[in-house]
């Protein structure tokens, strides 16, 4: 059999619907006349919480307190007010002008990078100096781009390092103006997506400043652009290297967990800060479209923009190779010049957010759940946590994301009873009556990552595979459950209840899908089988 895939949920809408219940001596009946009479759910008791996985672990799962910030919102995604409109109309004829300045920009610094490229072959070694200097024509033509618009003047605060002092400066990064910035400012090579050598004009550009391409789904492109990092970080002839560790734009608001490819090869650091004071437009690269923004900032008298060099950090000796100290420190020195909170948000909630926008579910905000704190604790990985929220978005969340036991029971086709209702008392970790995402990603990647935890689901699968093709049928199930209910073994109801959440959650079981016609022909279709 193969390798257990933990990472996709086993129920999806396009199963037949199959209930697996536990008759409970008028369970049903009570559980029904609370929902009847308590609209919020079903009320559990404080006093005595159960914890149904506690034959996987003696440590209870970690309870985090989420936070409140959005890292990722902008606060104008559209225009509001008089006085907005007024300007809006005023600056049109602006506007165009500054468009015909962009464009020609545009235009003369391409054709610029095409000539230093032409003919150069060793892109592995720096950049001859007289193709450098052509550079110099698209780095001017960068500037007029920020001119265009609406940066007439920039506000700098303290000055670059050498690049022999500091080999890599990192920044937060709010809106794709910072790039434009530091290409004219300090010439630097940069770490991008690979979707980016695609762009036209831009793909350009940055190849000719010798750009490392990384594929953040990938382990093997992130070590080798790490590998990069350190090689060019090492030689003087380099451009210093420019990153952008919290991976994504944010709102400013916030500084979020931090990458840590820039501080793996432990060279010392320049930390640098960009701040975007703001009225009535917020720049920042939040939710709203890349059109939007910048017809907004073309339709602006004049864009506000501050960048602070902050003084270079060295990772001290005996921290060598302890690239998490150094990243804590270069965070916290950002965050304390910006005055701003530091959250354990990441590349991944952005995923989450996006998704629950294609969901269409209500407030997306409520959906993230600080992904970097997830990953460290459970090694849940940006694309797990994605097909959770798949699951959990049936379940018909209110506004506030938050889920009642009743559509929780509904969605997994669960009737009611004490095990279901005590796996939702193992969620609901408030006590509240209701889940929230952020729960019921905790509390999944909390069991499906104990150690015990596939023993146990191999277990109850050799039990419920009565006849031991690889596959259980709904009477095999049946079969097992009676056996339960004649004997009191707390071995095999441990091991249902692994089955049972294995169900609600897990992923090792899926749906028989044989390519063997022989075993197709006569097989029920709610048959299960177990891959690993």
């Amino acid at each position: 059999m193969a390798d257990p895939d933990l990472s996709l949920p086993l129920i999806t809408s396009n199963q037949p619907d199959v209930f697996i219940s536990i008759e409970d001596d008028g369970e049903d009946s009570s559980l029904r006349d609370n929902q009847h009479h308590n609209p919020r759910g079903h009320e559990f008791d404080h006093l005595n919480p159960v914890n149904p996985f506690r034959f996987l672990s003696d440590v209870d799962p970690p309870v985090q307190i989420p936070t409140t910030v959005d890292p990722f919102r902008n606060d104008t995604p559209g225009v509001y007010g008089l006085y907005e409109m007024i300007k809006i109309v005023i600056c049109l004829p602006i506007a165009l002008v500054r468009l015909v300045l962009f464009g020609v920009s545009l235009a003369v610094g391409y054709l610029a990078t095409k000539l230093a490229l032409a003919g150069w072959r060793d892109r592995h070694n720096p950049m001859p100096r007289w193709r450098c200097r052509i550079m110099w024509v698209t780095r001017f033509c960068t500037r007029c781009i920020l001119f265009s618009f609406g940066y007439q003047w920039i506000r700098r605060k303290g000055k670059p390092a050498r690049r022999e002092t500091a080999p890599i400066v990192v920044s937060n990064h709010v809106s794709y103006i910072e790039p434009i910035f530091y290409f004219y400012e300090l010439s630097p090579t940069i770490v991008a997506s690979e979707s980016h050598d695609s762009l036209p004009v831009v793909g350009t550009i940055i190849r000719a400043m010798q750009v490392i391409y990384v594929n953040r789904l990938s382990q093997a492109s992130r070590k080798d652009a790490v590998d990069e990092i350190k090689r060019k970080a090492s030689c003087d002839r380099f451009p210093r290297l420019l990153l952008f560790p919290e991976g994504t734009t944010t709102n400013g608001k916030a500084i979020i967990s931090f990458q840590l490819g820039a501080f793996i090869p432990c060279y010392p650091i320049q930390p640098v800060v960009v701040r975007y004071p703001h009225v009535h437009f917020d720049q920042s690269w939040g939710n709203i479209s890349l059109l939007m923004l910048m017809f907004r900032m073309v339709t602006q008298f004049h864009n506000f923009m501050e960048v602070e060099y902050l003084p270079v950090i060295y990772p001290n000796d005996n921290q060598k190779q302890n690239a998490v100290r150094l990243s804590q420190k270069t965070s916290h020195a950002i965050a304390a010049s910006l005055n701003v909170v530091q959250t354990s948000h990441s590349y991944g909630d952005l995923m989450l957010l996006n998704k629950a926008s294609e969901l269409k579910l209500e407030n997306p905000s409520n959906y993230m759940a600080e992904m970097a704190k997830v990953e460290s604790l459970f090694h849940i990985r940006n694309s797990e946590a994605v097909r959770y929220l798949e699951t959990f978005s049936p379940m018909n969340p209110d506004s506030s994301g938050r889920v009642m036991l009743h559509d929780f029971l509904r969605v997994l086709r669960l009737k009611p009873c004490t095990l279901s209702k005590e796996i939702f008392e193992f969620i609901d970790v408030e006590k509240a009556g209701s889940i929230t995402f952020r729960q019921f990603l905790f509390a999944s990647a909390y069991v499906s990552t104990q150690p015990l935890f596939q023993q146990t689901c191999e277990l109850s699968f050799s039990h419920c595979d009565a006849d031991g093709d690889g596959y259980i049928s709904v009477l095999e199930v049946y079969s097992i459950l009676h056996l339960f209910l004649s004997y009191d073994s707390y071995l095999l109801l441990s091991s249902y209840v692994s089955l049972l959440f294995f169900f609600i959650f897990g992923s090792a079981w899926r749906r028989a899908e044989t390519n063997n016609p022989k075993l197709e022909q006569g097989r029920d279709s709610r048959d299960v089988q177990f891959a690993r």
